[in-house]
């Protein structure tokens, strides 16, 4: 037998509270206590573009330009993901080019026609050293942002900037640092 220290009223009050308790669970579990929702968004979206870059290759003080694509994912307003490929061989001298194929997230800001947005992407860097000295592959990481401008209510928008600042990781002298801009066209999916 337990001794309450407050007697059997003690008891008997913690008996009823516990029976009152357990009686509002079950109620709750029964009526289904849940509301539903009153809207839904408009689901996952994709976005598949292709964009003219010109980069600062911070080797050598060349300027390299090209093209590029991306894709990106959004399941939500807040984030999505994107994948790009870059390939800059316009320009190069002594056959010194740039490549490049990320992945990351990024984090829109939508305001009516115009998104702005930052993202943070990471993957593989090729490099083609001058004279066909070498080829070499990097880990590289890229921070950047924005601005896409939506046309209409079309699919399409123009990716009126997208400027990266790279990281190439393990670079034979030192981590290399290109920087630079692109702009282009997308179409939107549903």
């Amino acid at each position: 037998m337990i001794d309450w220290p407050g007697g059997s009223q003690c008891f008997s009050r913690v008996l009823r509270e516990l029976v009152v308790l357990l009686l509002l669970a079950a109620a709750t579990s029964v009526l289904y206590a849940q509301a539903l929702p009153t809207a839904t968004g408009p689901g996952p979206r994709w976005m598949v573009g292709g964009t003219y870059s010109f980069f600062a290759a911070d080797y050598g003080k060349r300027d390299l330009g090209g093209g590029s694509g991306f894709v990106d994912y959004a399941r939500s307003e807040r984030i999505s993901y994107e994948a790009e490929v870059r390939f800059l061989t316009i320009n190069e001298e002594v056959g010194t080019h740039q490549s490049t194929f990320l992945v990351g997230g990024k984090f829109p800001y939508r305001r009516r026609w115009m998104t702005a947005y930052g993202k943070v992407l990471l993957g593989d860097g090729r490099f083609h050293f001058p004279y066909d000295y070498a080829d070499g592959s990097y880990f590289v990481l890229a921070p950047g942002g924005g601005v896409d401008l939506a046309l209409g209510r079309s699919r399409y928008s123009v990716r009126l900037v997208d400027f990266e600042y790279q990281w190439w990781l393990n670079f034979p002298f030192g981590t290399l640092r290109p920087y630079g801009a692109s702009t282009g066209i997308a179409v939107h999916f549903h």
